[in-house]
């Protein structure tokens, strides 16, 4: 699963090539990490339109998933020690920032329909969506101006539809817009950040993320997916290009994968990848349908690797960019597992739990 050895490039990028990362890993062993040892002020972003963000009686990613997710929050008693936030629509500046207006104003078209209107075989909106996806993208927003404002210290959003399969010209996987890449060039562009990581765990790879993304310096890319898996993109041979040349990197893994292989993966690969980086913020792409119980993919995660996935990303915003955090949900199906991964997940982020 990893394989081989490597070398930091003078001239200022990460690695030459991608088989460069899995050298990198096991000549710089990380260091001991930083405690998360108080209790931090954790944001909850939501808001009720996305769940008038209609896809079909039979489709997975369903209004019930964030239900599901209210409601497990609320019985491990975490609703009230979390800072409730509720965003705004996304000003169409920020997202024109990464998608064509071809795109934008297709999706605000086919919203137009008060029954589902299909883009492809998986993505579906209605007439809320265009609304649904705008709050989604301003959740990301909402968090980091809480952040910076002192208000809170990280934050969850839990937002549909999810993000990061959208495309710059090109919707698809359930994902409109791409929240989380919406939200890194905001971070840019009005915070005056320089470097953003963006972690993916989602069980399915981030064609759009690193779409975006795959020829910029700036902003980090480390997916871990199930490959071969939908939408196939996510090899290893994937680094980016020109001066994006390995600011993006892939972790394919196999399926069957389950909490002892993702912790060997992460543990190796992404605390001195940041090291070396050096990121201003973290975010993550927080998918949770790499859990055993899923029913769309075939990997072996379970609640407590969540958490412990959690912890390690804690950690590096904590080394790095005094715990500046924002994770936003993507994926996640089985609706007790995704309830209850959420739950571990947050317990982490607000310190009351230290990992699985």
């Amino acid at each position: 699963m990893i394989y081989g050895g490597s070398t930091v490039c003078a001239d200022g990028c990460l690695f030459r090539r991608p088989c460069d990362i899995i050298k990198f890993v096991f000549k710089h062993p990380y260091r001991e990490l930083f405690i998360w040892e108080t209790m931090q002020k954790t944001g909850l972003v939501y808001h009720p339109i996305y769940l008038e963000h209609q896809t079909g009686s039979w489709h997975p990613e369903r209004p019930e998933r964030l239900t599901a997710i209210l409601q497990a929050v609320e019985a491990a008693g975490l609703k009230n020690t979390l800072v409730q936030l509720t965003p705004k629509a996304c000003p169409l500046e920020y997202i024109k920032a990464i998608h064509s207006d071809r795109l934008i104003n297709s999706i605000k078209r086919l919203s137009s329909s008060a029954s589902p209107q299909h883009i492809d075989a998986d993505t579906a909106v209605s007439g809320k969506s265009f609304e649904a996806a705008l709050h989604a993208a301003g959740a990301g927003i909402a968090a980091a101006d809480a952040i910076f404002e002192g208000t809170i210290d990280n934050a969850f959003c839990a937002v549909r539809p999810p993000g990061h399969h959208a495309e710059t010209d090109r919707a698809m996987g359930f994902c409109l817009f791409n929240n989380v890449a919406i939200l890194a060039r905001y971070l840019q562009r009005e915070k005056g950040l320089e470097r953003v990581v963006i972690v993916d765990w989602d069980v399915h790879h981030g064609n759009g993320t690193q779409e975006i993304f795959y020829d910029d310096p700036t902003v980090l890319y480390f997916s871990s997916h199930q490959y071969p898996h939908y939408p196939g993109t996510g090899s290893m041979n994937e680094g980016g290009s020109g001066k994006g040349e390995t600011f993006t990197v892939n972790a394919p893994l196999r399926a069957g994968c389950g909490d002892a292989e993702y912790q060997q993966v992460y543990t190796k690969m992404l605390p001195p990848i940041a090291d070396v980086f050096k990121p201003d913020f973290v975010l993550v792409s927080a998918g949770f349908d790499a859990h055993r119980d899923d029913p769309l993919a075939s990997m072996g995660l379970t609640d407590e690797g969540y958490a412990w996935l959690t912890k390690l990303v804690v950690d590096i915003a904590q080394k790095h960019c005094n715990g500046r955090l924002v994770s936003m949900l993507e994926g996640g199906y089985d609706l007790r597992a995704l309830g209850a991964s959420v739950t571990a997940h947050l317990e982490v982020l607000s310190g009351k739990r230290q990992s699985g």
